[in-house]
């Protein structure tokens, strides 16, 4: 099967990632409704459960297109990076870093794991802290 245009590649993205994003935004609202308020709002809870079910979804899919993989392009780009990327950049986190360690590359994994939460949280600081100052 023909791959995709580039512009037929990114309508595809688009689709999957409106669909993940409203399948994430009624997630938290769901687990808000069975936990309450005070419980979400003591601990992420519905962000930890995207994250582990978009993680577990992203090695399905990872799984399913390893082993049939005629037409995988456009299912990668549907769900891979469309839905799972709207519902979560974490299991595309966890799926590259499971790759790095499969790959037989355990310290580069751990490398990309500590930069990428350290970087995280330190330009996430700055994004505040640069706006505290803004006023």
């Amino acid at each position: 099967m023909t791959p995709p245009s580039p512009l037929a590649a990114s309508g595809i993205v688009a689709l999957g990632g409106a669909i993940g994003s409203v399948l994430r935004y009624q997630a938290g609202r769901t687990i808000t409704l069975l936990l309450g308020p005070a419980a979400v709002t003591a601990f992420p809870w519905a962000t930890l459960t995207v994250n582990v079910v978009g993680s577990l979804a992203m090695g399905a899919l990872a799984g399913f297109l390893a082993r049939h993989g005629t037409g995988g392009e456009q299912w990668r780009l549907f769900v891979g990076i469309g839905v799972l990327g709207g519902f979560t950049t974490f299991s595309s986190f966890s799926l590259e870093t499971m790759m790095l360690i499969e790959r037989g590359q355990p310290s580069l994994a751990l490398t990309y794991v500590a930069v990428s939460m350290l970087a995280g949280l330190v330009a996430l600081y700055l994004g505040l802290v640069a706006m505290r100052v803004a006023g």
